[in-house]
């Protein structure tokens, strides 16, 4: 079987990009019972087009409701179940064992699949969640390819998906408990602050001697440090890290696009991107370098991972990493200098529509560029040059610059460009 390829959908847009760039599937969060829940723009009325889209265009979507529930979240949860069953979704995945029991009591026809959530690190859990009625299992990110290969030899017969790419958190497989910490919000809940992420000053315990008197926690701190992060002065957090720790937490990111086959030959079965509140354009690129490895990999040909490794870079990220599928890393699965994103071109717009008597594209502007200026239309199929030779809005005024966050524009364009472009512009 085909490895099928899982793509993130945080909103309709997403969705179509992800499809018309070679996802296979796709999923989006159930409204208020994801763990994006913050970012998730889907609504019923927006799931159910989602649902209806996916299936015309013949590919899968499943619905995520992986919220680790508390008693006064079961009920509306059952409530939500209620219409999204109805809609037909592939499957839903589902992490808290007492809502997936109550899911195959009710909806005895559904298809789960089990979240990463759940920490599935070894072929006795998989045997479990089987005898549950699961045939579909996220493995923990936490796991080898070797200690993957076991599961499958020991459980051969179920679904095995693995995470190949995108962020990580400083987390058992996402279930981390910093953001609860630091500001009350739960990232099991859906309300993650991304706390990993901020800037941290480590300093002795010598300095700042008032403040450690007046918390009764830091009386006894001889040889140790302390974290004060950069918007929260005078907030001490104990942490033991050396002098060069700055950013603690802060994951690269994920990309297993040169571990493909080793991951099929093991046993995987589905390859997942994560995502979903990331930019069309992230959607499209990453959907578009994994199609293509895995295409590749199946017509017994070799894969370009340099080439598809610098094409993915052109979208935001923290510097790349294969995670723990070859066994820990250490220190070198994180950035402890800066939280920047690194990305060699800058997402300009997506063109929504194109006038051919005109030959006027309408783009919606996603970041600044100019007449001028030497781009690229990224489409499904094929990658070309575009000079900006011309810039109007939508009454037709000329101008010279479009910035995003604007309405959009109007830039010229001699031949209609397919369906699903995208705009790109080199970072000079």
């Amino acid at each position: 079987m085909k490895p099928e390829l899982i793509v993130p959908a945080g909103n309709l847009d997403k969705l179509k990009f992800a499809l018309a760039f070679g996802a296979d599937c796709v999923y989006a969060g159930v409204p208020i019972f994801s763990l994006r829940a913050r970012e998730n723009q889907f609504k019923i009325d927006s799931i159910r087009e989602a649902v209806k889209y996916t299936h015309e265009q013949g590919k899968k979507i499943f619905l995520t409701c992986n919220i680790y529930a508390h008693n006064h979240k079961i009920e509306p949860f059952l409530r939500a179940m209620e219409e999204m069953v109805a809609l037909k979704p592939d499957a839903f995945i589902v992490a808290d064992i007492g809502l997936i029991s109550i899911i195959r009591e009710r909806w005895p026809e559904v298809e789960i699949h089990l979240s990463t959530q759940a920490n599935t690190t070894n072929w006795a859990q998989v045997k479990f969640w089987k005898s549950m009625g699961v045939n579909h299992i996220v493995l923990a990110r936490e796991l080898s390819i070797n200690e993957i290969r076991g599961i499958h030899e020991q459980v051969p017969d179920i679904n095995l998906e693995v995470f190949v790419h995108g962020a990580m958190c400083f987390s058992y497989s996402g279930r981390c408990m910093i953001s609860n910490y630091l500001t009350g919000r739960d990232s099991n809940q859906g309300m993650c602050s991304q706390s990993c992420r901020w800037q941290y000053r480590v300093y002795k315990e010598r300095r700042e001697r008032k403040e450690r008197r007046e918390r009764q926690d830091y009386q006894e701190l001889e040889g140790q440090y302390f974290v004060e992060e950069k918007e929260r002065p005078g907030e001490l957090m104990r942490v033991d890290e050396d002098e060069n720790g700055t950013y603690l937490f802060n994951s690269r990111d994920l990309c297993a696009i040169g571990y493909l086959k080793e991951l099929e030959e093991a046993g995987v079965t589905h390859f997942k991107i994560e995502g979903r509140s990331k930019t069309p354009y992230y959607a499209a690129i990453a959907t578009k370098c994994y199609r293509e490895a895995i295409d590749l990999i199946e017509a017994g040909k070799n894969v370009p991972v340099e080439e598809l490794m610098e094409e993915l870079a052109t979208s935001a990220n923290r510097g790349f990493t294969p995670g723990l599928l070859l066994g820990s890393l250490g220190g070198n699965n994180q950035r402890y200098d800066k939280n920047e994103s690194y990305k060699t071109v800058d997402f300009a717009g997506i063109i929504r529509s194109y006038d051919e008597k005109k030959k006027l594209a309408e783009v919606e502007v996603k970041n600044r560029f100019e007449k001028g200026d030497k781009c690229e239309l990224v489409m499904p199929d094929k990658t070309i040059s575009q000079k900006i030779t011309g810039i109007y809005t939508l009454e037709g005024e000329s101008v010279d610059t479009a910035h995003g966050g604007d309405k959009n524009v109007l830039i010229e364009m001699k031949k209609k460009p397919d369906e699903f472009t995208l705009i790109r512009k080199e970072i000079v």
